[in-house]
């Protein structure tokens, strides 16, 4: 199956989904930190997907502007037509890092499960991150054991960020 959106050049494809990828690496980094840090306080579960919802809001609104910014300054106008689809398209997982944490949320608040338990469902964010390197590491042809290394080094930075912010206590 050809994955090749019609509207990238073909050159510019693994740039558009590098960059798409790059963000939602960000994004679940993020996002482990901020329910680690609901975790450990004395939230609700209104509170908790408050926080998550405006989250995701605002990493989303701040790389828009960013880009914004930066193609203006680089190209004297604003991004519009290909340009701008291409900046909500990158920039989308943003805002879809919310969407874990916001459904077990949903789930405490109906008495599913406790909220402390959702919150602790972090970890679905560090084994996203350990999936990831794993595909990266194969992906550059390093077989089984170099996927694995990837793997883990990169679940390891969500791991840390997540000490991290719960050695701060917040």
């Amino acid at each position: 199956m050809d994955d090749r959106r019609t509207d990238v050049p073909p050159g510019a494809q693994a740039g558009v989904l590098a960059d798409r990828l790059k963000e939602r690496i960000y994004a679940t980094i993020t996002m482990i930190a901020v329910v680690v840090g609901l975790s450990l306080g004395d939230v609700g579960s209104l509170g908790a997907v408050a926080t998550v919802l405006t989250t995701a809001l605002g990493l989303w609104l701040a790389a828009f502007v960013a880009d914004q910014q930066a193609h203006r300054t680089v190209h004297r106008h604003l991004a519009t037509g290909r340009e701008l689809r291409r900046m909500l398209y990158v920039s989308s997982p943003l805002l879809s890092c919310a969407v874990g944490p916001a459904v077990l949320i949903a789930l405490a608040a109906l008495d599913v499960l406790s909220l402390h338990a959702a919150l602790l469902a972090a970890g679905v964010g560090v084994v996203s991150l350990f999936l990831w390197g794993c595909l990266g590491g194969l992906r550059m042809g390093g077989g089984a054991l170099t996927a694995l290394v990837a793997g883990f080094a990169d679940a390891a930075i969500g791991v840390a960020v997540a000490l991290v912010k719960a050695a701060a206590g917040h």
